[in-house]
């Protein structure tokens, strides 16, 4: 069995690494992406020529154009849970088997927001960038996050967990997803009642730019925005507004709406934290996720239903 690993010299460390790829070696041949660059459409397809699979980077969408220049393709195998970049159907209209990872990344995520609520609630950032600059940073009392409300729009596993985090810390929860039950807050309550709000819904056609101008508005002046969704739930735009405005304190986001290109407007803010997708960023995360795309392939390369097949 032949397999392409998109990942690009850039992407690999990080996203795949040498133990994965060393498990891989043992059940197939491995064709690798030895550019700097991600590869996509008919120029995916014809580095992966011969091959029978391909384990796919997030950098690498697996699109109509890529499938029907692939004859030899039987399975598209995303390393993570998101498959927005997938074209299932078209897969499917080439018979190409789509699987992805579950989520194995919820302790990671719940903790890089904790990280970003404490950041913002006591400045941390801003005082860093005031002492590089050369400058003595203003020591302004910031929020104690014991004791303040965190409001999260959608309560799935993630949100779940940063819940189960916030109320061990002492932190009211006001939790809206019109889709789970035990989230009993109203959007407007979770926007009003918080001193901290925490974007976790699921990136979907209705909730494009969720986070608009009316949202914003609905915020308290002098609360915290933080996104670990996907960068098109927010409108960056009216953020950036918002945050010119200081109509709210600050904001912090590890995905945008063009990733990982980030508007200069909202660069030059001092209350903005910008992240570079760091969410599911640790070793741990990435080793089981690359092994579950390996587990796909180890199951269908034996003629059993891949544990992860879309």
């Amino acid at each position: 069995m032949r397999v392409y690993l998109s990942h690009s010299t850039l992407a690999f460390p990080g996203y795949f690494g040498d133990r994965a790829l060393a498990a891989l070696h043992e059940h197939a041949e491995v064709v690798r992406n030895l550019t700097d660059r991600e590869l996509r459409d008919t120029e995916l397809a014809e580095a992966a020529a011969g091959c029978g699979a391909i384990i796919a980077y997030r950098g690498s969408p697996g699109t109509a154009a890529s499938f029907a220049a692939a004859p030899d393709l039987v399975a598209f195998l995303r390393c993570a849970v998101d498959i927005s970049t997938v074209d299932v159907a078209a897969a499917s209209g080439h018979g190409i088997l789509v699987t992805c990872a579950t989520p194995g990344f919820v302790d990671a995520v719940a903790e890089l927001g904790l990280g970003m609520m404490v950041d913002l609630a006591r400045g941390v950032s801003r005082a860093v960038q005031s002492y590089r600059a050369g400058t003595v940073p203003e020591a302004r009392p910031g929020l104690q996050l014991s004791g303040a409300t965190l409001g999260l729009l959608g309560y799935g596993r993630i949100a779940r967990r940063l819940a189960e985090i916030a109320r061990a810390m002492g932190m009211r929860v006001l939790a809206h997803d019109p889709h789970v039950p035990e989230a009993t807050a109203t959007m407007a309550e979770a926007l009003g009642g918080a001193d901290i709000v925490v974007c976790l819904a699921l990136s979907t056609p209705e909730t494009r730019h969720l986070m608009g101008a009316r949202a914003f508005a609905a915020m308290r002046r002098g609360a915290l925005f933080v996104n670990l969704s996907r960068g098109e739930v927010v409108d960056e735009a009216a953020l950036t507004d918002t945050l010119e405005r200081r109509a709210i304190a600050g904001a912090g986001l590890d995905v945008y709406e063009k990733e990982p290109f980030v508007p200069e407007r909202l660069r030059a803010l001092d209350n903005c934290v910008l992240l570079p997708h760091l969410g599911s960023a640790t070793v741990e995360t990435r080793q089981a996720m690359a092994q579950m795309a390996l587990d796909n392939i180890i199951a269908w390369d034996q003629g059993r239903p891949p544990p992860q097949s879309v």
